[in-house]
C-alpha cells in the first residue's frame, strides 16, 4: 500500500439545533471492522505523538476536538494533513509511517483501529521500516 491509499474521508454529520451527531460505520464508513478505539488528549504543546508504522493495522482518525496535523510517509513521499472537525476523518492502511503534531489546545484525536494492540504490528525505527518498504 502507498501513501495514495490514505485519503480523507468525510463522514455522516446530523446537523440539529440541540447539537451535532456523527457517527461511523466499519465496512460501511471506513473499510475494516473496528476491533479497538483509542484516543490521545492532553497532549502538552510543542509535543508530537506518533513515529512509527503499523505492518498490518488499517486506522482511522478523528479530530474530535480541537486541531493537529498528522504528516504521513510511505517511504517515497510525505504528505501533511490537518484535521479539525469530528465528522472528517483519515484513514491511514498499513506500511505508512505517521507523525502527529501541532496540536491544539485542550484537542481529542480519537483513533479507530482493525485489530487489537500488538506490540509485533509496529516499526519504531524509520530506516528499519524504510527497508520493510524496500523489500515489498
Amino acid at each position: 500500500m502507498s501513501l495514495s491509499d490514505c485519503e480523507i474521508i468525510k463522514l455522516p454529520k446530523i446537523s440539529d439545533p440541540r447539537g451535532n451527531l456523527t457517527f461511523v460505520e466499519g465496512g460501511v464508513h471506513i473499510p475494516f471492522a473496528i476491533e479497538r478505539v483509542y484516543y490521545l488528549y492532553d497532549v502538552p504543546g510543542g509535543e508530537a505523538r506518533g513515529a512509527h508504522a503499523h505492518k498490518a493495522l488499517h486506522q482511522l482518525m478523528v479530530a474530535v476536538s480541537g486541531s493537529f496535523s498528522v504528516t504521513l510517509d510511505d517511504g517515497a513521499e510525505r504528505k501533511t494533513f490537518f484535521l479539525n472537525n469530528p465528522y472528517t476523518a483519515l484513514y491511514i492502511c498499513p506500511m505508512i509511517w505517521r507523525e502527529l503534531h501541532d496540536f491544539s489546545s485542550g484537542s481529542v484525536c480519537m483513533v479507530l483501529a482493525s485489530a487489537r494492540y500488538d506490540e509485533a504490528d509496529y516499526y519504531r525505527d524509520y530506516a528499519l521500516f524504510q527497508q520493510a518498504g524496500a523489500a515489498r
